[in-house]
């Protein structure tokens, strides 16, 4: 999976966070991707648990509950097995 891909999705990330998505056009356009392709990020965002809203008033996305996405890599985590591995982590927190 490309880079751009994790930096589009921490970009979209922060601006849900900060509540400055603005409306999806305006984002996607900042983004550099299409309506759809945006749509699908958010689908992917929600499925993996982030309550996203959309406020009509503000014109822009955001977070029902506090949190964001930490998109990190982890040298030494040890399995429930007690194995050591190298894993590229998408948490939630």
């Amino acid at each position: 999976m490309p880079k751009r891909y994790f930096d589009r999705l921490q970009t979209i990330d922060y601006l849900i966070r900060i509540k400055g998505t603005g409306k999806p056009a305006q984002l996607a356009k900042r983004l550099r991707i299409s309506e759809r392709t945006l749509y699908e990020f958010l689908k992917m965002m929600k499925e993996l648990g982030a309550p996203i809203e959309y406020d009509r008033y503000k014109e822009s996305y955001y977070y029902s509950e506090k949190g964001g996405f930490n998109i990190r890599f982890s040298k030494n985590l040890v399995t429930a097995a007690g194995t050591v591995m190298m894993l590229l982590l998408i948490n939630l927190w």
